[in-house]
C-alpha cells in the first residue's frame, strides 16, 4: 500500500509558478513510478507528467512540455511538478499518482494509487 498526500495548490496568476509537492509513505517508494494528473470542472481526469523510480525517465503530455518539470526526492519520499508560465487552461484539481511500472503510471491509470488532490488556479 502507498498512501500519497498532495500539497502546494493555491491560486496564481497566469504567467505565474507554483510548486506542487507529494509525499508518499512507505519504504520502497523508489521502486514506484510517479505521476501528475489534472481534472479541470467537466472534464475527464489527464495524464500531466511522470517519473520512473531512478528519476532517469519523464514524460510529459504536450501541453505541459517545456513549462513543468517533474522531479523526485527520493531520500525524502516526495515527488514535485514545478509548474512554470501558468496559463487559465491549467486550472485543475491535480493529483499524484503511483504504479510499479513507469508505463502503466499513463496506461493503466486504474493500477495507480491516487493521493486527494490539490486545487490549482490560474487566473487570467
Amino acid at each position: 500500500q502507498v498512501q500519497l498526500v498532495e500539497s502546494g495548490g493555491g491560486l496564481v496568476q497566469a504567467g505565474g509558478s507554483l510548486r506542487l509537492s507529494c509525499a508518499a509513505s512507505g519504504r520502497t517508494f523508489s521502486s514506484y513510478a510517479m505521476g501528475w494528473f489534472r481534472q479541470a470542472p467537466g472534464k475527464e481526469r489527464e495524464f500531466v507528467a511522470v517519473i520512473s523510480g531512478s528519476s532517469a525517465s519523464t514524460y510529459y503530455t504536450d501541453s505541459v512540455k517545456g513549462r513543468f518539470t517533474i522531479s523526485r526526492d527520493n531520500a525524502k519520499n516526495t515527488v514535485y511538478l514545478q509548474m512554470n508560465s501558468l496559463k487559465p487552461e491549467d486550472t485543475a484539481v491535480y493529483y499524484c499518482a503511483a504504479d510499479k511500472a513507469f508505463i502503466g503510471v499513463r496506461l493503466n491509470p486504474h493500477n495507480n494509487y491516487w493521493g486527494q488532490g490539490t486545487q490549482v488556479t490560474v487566473s487570467a
